[in-house]
């Protein structure tokens, strides 16, 4: 196949970026507002814009890049209005793009007139398709054309009241030789000459993914160590997403040497989008590194970006997506539900299985972490009856509850209801009466005299299904003396164990209560739940026979 070139590679054998760890965050900058705002069908309307801004500024960005004033008259107006009626956080920065073209660079200076400080971010292209085929310029043109528009912005920089930074974008970095990007960058830096306190971003976009991101990485370091001035430059990177890598090129340039991330709120953008910054400052939170900027209500967030930019979040999208930190395998679920138990019991270091944070430190519950589907298992069950319900099962009733709740969910062919795993749950297991019943009981204050083995005794009537039988026995507690009650209507069998507790608090709250018997070689669980605790372990103990 010959219709597609091998992209070229950086010839670099010194590399040392791989054996780097990224250890704090990186500046960050949105570009929401502007890049992610042209890839809208229909972009945002200044309402939206101010909204969306507000909610950038809350989760802790302090460079925004907000327009290309002068490239539409809706763009321009939002810029005025931004820095006009006094929407900008003190110690936020403003970014507006403009292309390398000096009508285009006057509009936006007269755009950003008033901004107390303000990034002029100017891009040309580079590559040698852009050079040769779009524009028809050689690689001194191209290269003039950069050092013309530097030096107009430094001039009208410094007829500007407030602070002016540079930002220069070699468009299409991602396709234009190594070489020629440092020489173009190079003479960006010495045409600003940037002063003792004066720094230069100089930004190294994958505007066209094309390769991997580790010849990204290559990339940025083998430029960046060859940039003038290095100190006083702020490397920033801006990745895209044609080939699905902008989080790993990105999360690999800041390896290599960026300071500086560009990128969007879940990757909005054009074509398949920018890196998603939401993803990479996760990332790195669950890493143990301050990501500087705060989504502990991702959920409120996303709404907000959903509702300014009609754009959905998928439900597997990291961290934010609704099904991310939901299990339907069985062998997830059981080893999730054990490790948020021994978390809550212990706390320390978060090590719960298949979880790379707790959910809970991005504003979500545990509520949907486990669902039921063909595919969970007995775990995924138990944990939504305790979770949502109460229900403190014994472990080793856990087969017979994964066995019923299996049944339930291929018979509906789909995925279970936390209230229809409740449902199937109460018709297989709670207060069964569907032959045996028992009526009129009461426990007697002292053994009776002829029989003085136990502790206490038990009247009783049993229904089952035919006639009543009245019974009586006496045992060492309740459960006991109910048994060898019933056993002198002839039942045949053996407690094998007994679980209560309270379903709630209060005078008014429930009892459960689980009882396993053996009979014929078989043992089944039995769950009463009742107001009166004797009662549950009567109905209990009833539901084991019936079942």
């Amino acid at each position: 196949m010959n219709k597609y070139d091998v992209p070229q590679q950086t010839a670099f054998d010194d590399r040392t970026w791989p054996s780097r760890t990224i250890s704090t965050a990186p500046r960050w900058c949105s570009v929401d507002l502007r890049d992610g705002n042209q890839a809208l069908i229909d972009p945002m309307n200044p309402e939206q814009k101010m909204i969306f801004f507000r909610m950038l500024a809350a989760i802790g960005f302090r460079e925004i890049e907000i327009s290309f004033p002068s490239a539409s008259e809706a763009d321009y107006r939002f810029t005025r209005q931004l820095i006009a009626d006094g929407h900008i956080p003190d110690d936020c920065r403003i970014q507006i793009l403009t292309q390398a073209r000096e009508h285009l660079i006057k509009k936006s200076f007269e755009a950003v007139q008033d901004a107390p400080d303000v990034i002029v971010h100017f891009y040309n292209s580079t590559s040698p398709a852009q050079r040769e085929i779009v524009f028809k310029k050689s690689p001194a043109e191209i290269i003039g054309i950069a050092v013309q528009s530097t030096a107009m912005i430094r001039n009208l920089s410094t007829k500007h009241n407030g602070r002016v930074a540079l930002e220069y974008s070699p468009e299409s970095f991602s396709q234009t030789e190594p070489q020629f990007v440092i020489d173009i960058c190079n003479s960006v830096i010495d045409t600003w000459n940037p002063g003792v306190d004066e720094e230069i971003i100089i930004n190294l976009p994958a505007t066209v993914e094309i390769t991997t991101p580790n010849r990204y990485a290559d990339a940025i370091e083998y430029v960046s160590s060859r940039l003038e001035r290095r100190r006083q430059v702020v490397l920033s990177i801006h990745t895209h997403n044609d080939r699905g890598c902008a989080v790993a090129a990105a999360e690999l340039g800041m390896l290599a040497g960026a300071q500086r991330v560009e990128g969007t709120l879940f990757g909005n953008g054009e074509r398949t989008g920018n890196a998603d910054l939401v993803t990479i400052a996760l990332n790195l939170f669950s890493q143990g590194i301050d990501p500087g900027l705060d989504f502990s209500t991702i959920e409120q967030f996303a709404a907000t970006y959903t509702e300014c930019t009609g754009m959905e979040i998928p439900p597997r999208h990291p961290y934010a997506g609704n099904l991310v930190f939901t299990a339907f395998s069985g062998s997830h679920q059981d080893a999730i539900s054990k490790g948020i138990a021994e978390f809550a019991r212990v706390g320390g270091v978060w090590r719960v299985p298949y979880l790379p944070i707790d959910p809970k430190d991005i504003g979500r519950t545990y509520e949907g972490i486990i669902r039921i589907n063909s595919q969970s298992g007995k775990g995924g069950a138990v944990w939504i009856l305790a979770q949502q319900y109460g229900f403190e099962i014994p472990r080793e009733m856990y087969p017979e509850i994964g066995a019923a709740i299996q049944k339930a969910a291929d018979a509906k062919g789909k995925e279970l209801s936390a209230g229809e795993v409740h449902t199937a749950f109460a018709a297989e297991f709670i207060n069964r009466c569907d032959r045996y019943r028992i009526s009129d009981w009461r426990t007697l204050p002292a053994p009776a005299p002829r029989d003085d083995s136990g502790s206490i005794a038990v009247n009783a009537v049993v229904h089952d299904g035919k006639r009543e039988i009245p019974v009586y026995g006496s045992g060492n507690g309740f459960l006991d003396a109910l048994t060898h009650a019933l056993m002198t209507a002839g039942m045949s069998f053996t407690v094998k164990s007994y679980h209560e507790h309270s379903l709630g608090e209060g005078s008014e709250a429930k009892a459960a209560s689980y009882v396993a018997i053996e009979r014929n070689g078989q043992v089944r669980f039995g769950v009463g739940v009742d107001t009166d605790i004797a009662r549950a372990t009567i109905l209990a103990l009833v539901s084991a026979l019936n079942r």
